[in-house]
């Protein structure tokens, strides 16, 4: 018992100071995630075009972190993060933070729905897409292109 407790309070410890870290460098931390979501987004592409066989667990975890990414970024966009760190967020972020937020919490819902629907090949295909499709749209709106 005395060994679950402490894995706990370790655990606990362990959220604060990803916590603390992600608030001190917050644009560090949201291109770290994105470069993750963009990462699994490039294998489910692959898995999509079939230049890679489907694995269900791959599946899932890509759309496990589209769902973790979800809920983490809309807290990373501090009024002190608008620029430095090379940061590609477009100013309609903070223009329209509501809207940004009710996008994250769409893009949430529906990687939920799609990691519950995928059983194979065919309903990974009927979900991704439009997931990435989502992606798309919030980078049209909320990020600035570079050239």
């Amino acid at each position: 018992m005395t060994m679950i407790r402490s894995m706990l309070a370790f655990a606990v410890v362990a959220l604060g100071i990803t916590a603390v870290a992600a608030q001190s460098d917050p644009i560090s931390t949201r291109k770290g995630l994105m470069k993750r979501v963009g990462d699994l987004t490039k294998v489910g592409a692959s898995m999509d075009k079939g230049d890679a066989p489907f694995d269900a667990a791959k599946a899932h975890e890509i759309f496990a972190a589209y769902i973790d990414t979800a809920a983490k970024m809309p807290t990373l966009f501090p009024d002190n993060a608008k620029t430095g760190g090379e940061t590609s967020a477009a100013p309609k972020i903070w223009e329209d933070m509501a809207g940004f937020k009710e996008r994250f919490a769409k893009f949430s819902a529906d990687a939920k729905a799609a990691e519950a629907a995928t059983k194979d090949l065919a309903s990974f295909k009927a979900q991704f897409g439009g997931l990435t499709k989502s992606c798309g749209g919030c980078h049209e709106v909320y990020r600035v292109k570079k050239s």
